[in-house]
């Protein structure tokens, strides 16, 4: 079951960017695109090649490539896609890797992006030894995105086999800075920068899914903290702490009410702070996400949050009054805004 995303990917490919054969017929419509020959042909081979397309993808995903980690894995698909023979193979100034193949129409054609993440949520330290269990693969990282970077290299793979010409252009990426922290960076930096102007189409192959996604979630990610001049738990007792901002703050966000309709969700995921158990940090703070379907919710709650922040400061500084104040810096580290466009 698992190949048939692949021709699904093709089928999008080709009417994207205007399929033309050998016989310099065009094709706009998947029926009449299904009728030409190297067309079907293509589709059986991507099914009979699965075997080796799983185990590329069991060799892409045991190379480590946490965020802002890409480089060695990067290295690879430079490699793989000159391989491959795409044109102008590059790695941008942000560490994407990008392959072109040009289409009959010129600089001007329409423009696909087919683009796979390189990072990983895992860390360098994760171990990555492939299990198998029948017919299931355990490997961190094997769907998200091992199986997309895959599918880029099988269908560069099956569009040379078959020598099918495009009038438009096709640049296979293979991106950095999806996950957490990333916050899109490779992907905004060939928006913004590297293929600024170009893009006329853009198809994402993330996961393992059979889906196809026509709305992106927005999000709002803060790293929240809280500063005083700390001091002994016992001879300083009395001065303001931060650690304790950190959780009445905390605990203010526990009690946030949102829709499930249009979804909007916030989670804390990851707190800091203290430096043993006898002191009062000097300094504390946590990470959050916040996310909606709906700009208007994202914008809510972006709001409430920012009013509760300065509320738990105001109240720790008020609980003990006589002996320095706390201060608090938002600072933002992901910010990923909302979309939608036809299903058809």
């Amino acid at each position: 079951m698992i190949y048939k995303i692949k021709p699904l990917l093709i089928c999008a490919v080709l009417i994207g960017v205007q399929t033309v054969s050998a016989s310099a017929q065009a094709f706009s419509d998947p029926a009449a695109l299904m009728k030409n020959s190297s067309v079907r042909k293509a589709f059986e081979f991507i099914k009979e090649i699965e075997p080796e397309t799983i185990e590329e993808q069991i060799k892409i995903t045991e190379i480590p490539s946490p965020t802002f980690q890409e480089q060695k894995r990067g290295l690879y698909f430079r490699d793989r896609f000159e391989e491959l023979g795409l044109k102008n193979v590059r790695i941008d100034a942000v560490g994407n890797v990008i392959g072109e193949r040009m289409g009959s129409g010129g600089k001007d054609a329409p423009t696909l992006v087919l683009a796979a993440h390189l990072d990983t949520v895992f860390d360098e330290n994760t171990s990555l030894v492939t299990k198998r269990e029948g017919t299931v693969i355990k490997l961190p990282g094997i769907g998200d995105d091992g199986r997309g970077l895959t599918l880029l290299v099988a269908i560069a793979r099956t569009l040379k086999q078959f020598d099918i010409k495009t009038f438009g252009n096709v640049y296979f990426v293979a991106n950095v800075g999806e996950e957490g922290l990333g916050d899109l960076k490779g992907v905004r930096h060939l928006f913004n920068d590297e293929l600024k102007g170009k893009i006329t189409h853009f198809i994402s192959i993330d996961g393992t899914g059979l889906g196809v996604t026509t709305g992106a979630v927005g999000s709002k990610r803060y790293r929240v903290t809280f500063s005083g001049p700390g001091g002994h738990s016992y001879g300083a007792f009395g001065m303001a702490n931060p650690i304790h901002a950190v959780g009445r703050l905390i605990a203010k966000v526990s009690e946030f009410k949102t829709p499930s309709e249009p979804k909007t969700t916030f989670s804390v995921g990851m707190i800091r702070g203290g430096t043993s158990v006898n002191s009062i940090a000097r300094e504390a703070s946590f990470d959050i996400d916040m996310r909606s379907v709906d700009p208007d919710e994202l914008n809510k709650i972006d709001e409430h949050f920012k009013k509760n922040a300065q509320a738990a400061l105001e109240e720790e500084n008020a609980r003990w009054a006589n002996r320095g104040k706390l201060s608090i810096d938002i600072k933002l580290i992901g910010d990923r805004p909302t979309g939608s466009q036809s299903q058809e």
